[in-house]
């Protein structure tokens, strides 16, 4: 029993462990070739998003990003495009939401930089010391960002 009760303390301590510990420094290049340090951002959170033209809910969550870039200067989003086939065609859709973020136009090896992306879409959010607050997959909202930032994790 107590060997058990051990095995499972172990898995939930390696299950929680990279939200509690620093960041790699990973490099993201935008659309532009500028290149962006995560530790470029102390100081301020950093939201990564993973995205795709296709994918409804990255759709739905595009505008309460762009209002979080708009209302909060503690703030930097970057919004990473994923699955496109055409790179043009993904940064005028991007244009066409009215997005004010950096974007990058990703793949597999960008994803790995940041974190595990399971599905679309993802989101990374890294605190003021550049520690990963939160690995959200699936839509997250404006709400839900603004009471993680507000409750300063």
């Amino acid at each position: 029993m107590r060997q058990r009760l051990v095995g499972v303390a172990c898995v939930l301590l390696l299950a929680f462990a990279p939200l509690s510990a620093a960041a790699a420094d990973f490099t993201l290049s935008d659309s532009d070739g500028k290149a962006h340090r995560l530790s470029d951002y102390r100081g301020k959170w950093v939201i990564v998003n993973f995205w795709a033209t296709w994918c409804s809910p990255c759709l739905e969550e595009i505008p309460d990003l762009v209002a979080i870039t708009e209302s909060r200067k503690d703030v930097q989003v970057f919004g990473v495009a994923m699955e496109f086939q055409d790179s043009k065609q993904a940064l005028q859709f991007a244009q066409g939401m009215f997005v004010n973020y950096p974007i990058v136009l990703g793949d597999r090896k960008t994803a790995d930089r940041v974190g595990k992306v399971v599905g679309l879409p993802t989101t990374f959010i890294y605190d003021p010391q550049g520690k990963l607050a939160v690995r959200h997959v699936g839509k997250i909202t404006r709400k839900q960002i603004e009471r993680l930032l507000d409750r300063k994790i």
